[in-house]
């Protein structure tokens, strides 16, 4: 009996070994928008992130970054700009899952237009001014938005679309901070009408029920990136 009782335990440890590496496996998170496969490894010249320095020749400049106590130039048709420090600015974030950016806001109606981030999830901190922010959920789309103050913080689930508004009458500082190295970001306006080569107008035309002539005019603007 003991020897049969001793097998039955050896076989539930091998399954739940077996369930746990399992469950463990997956696949890792993309670091850019597409990775496409290759056959000779001498043509491949990404890998998802960064290739590695050798430890030895790694120094504390390559995990520094200066420059976020300046303000950007917020002169552009949204007025708002966005320095963003990811692996490809401070080239010791890679692997490590994380990036930070600092926004800078123009006096009343500078905006962070709807945008996304495809690879993060994000948390802000208001610095300066007063900001209406929003994030609108999968379909059926319901949109939670807030009116934050100096010190409040509002975290954007990642893939979702959100916005900033600058709704103080003084210029306004964000800080935010991205679970990925490199987070990607889509913003909608460029992305649905500014996109190279541009969307056929028909399936704009369609997919918002105006007129071509809307769309044509709106594919002709000059999409401000951020």
């Amino acid at each position: 009996m003991m020897r049969g009782a001793d097998q039955l335990y050896s076989v539930l440890a091998v399954t739940f070994l077996l369930l746990a590496s399992i469950a463990a496996a997956f696949d890792p998170s993309p670091l850019q928008d597409f990775c496409v496969s290759i056959d000779d490894p001498k043509l491949g010249v990404f890998v998802n992130g960064k290739f590695c320095k050798d430890p030895m020749q790694a120094n504390a400049d390559d995990f520094t970054f200066r420059g976020l106590n300046m303000p950007a130039n917020t002169s552009n048709p949204v007025g708002s700009n966005v320095t963003l420090v990811n692996v490809d600015r401070l080239k010791g974030l890679n692997t490590l899952g994380i990036s930070l950016a600092r926004i800078d806001y123009a006096p009343y109606g500078g905006l962070n237009p709807p945008h996304t981030h495809p690879r993060a999830t994000e948390i802000l901190v208001v610095v300066k001014g007063t900001h209406h922010v929003g994030f609108v959920t999968s379909n059926p789309p319901k949109l939670f938005t807030k009116t934050l103050h100096v010190g409040d913080v509002f975290v954007f689930p990642i893939g979702l679309i959100h916005f900033q508004l600058n709704v103080a009458n003084t210029n306004a500082i964000a800080f935010a901070g991205l679970s990925s190295q490199n987070p990607g970001t889509i913003t909608i306006a460029n992305a649905v009408f500014g996109s190279d080569p541009a969307i056929n107008p028909d399936v704009l035309t369609k997919a918002f029920q105006v007129d071509k002539n809307l769309v044509d005019y709106l594919q002709k603007q000059f999409w401000s990136e951020n």
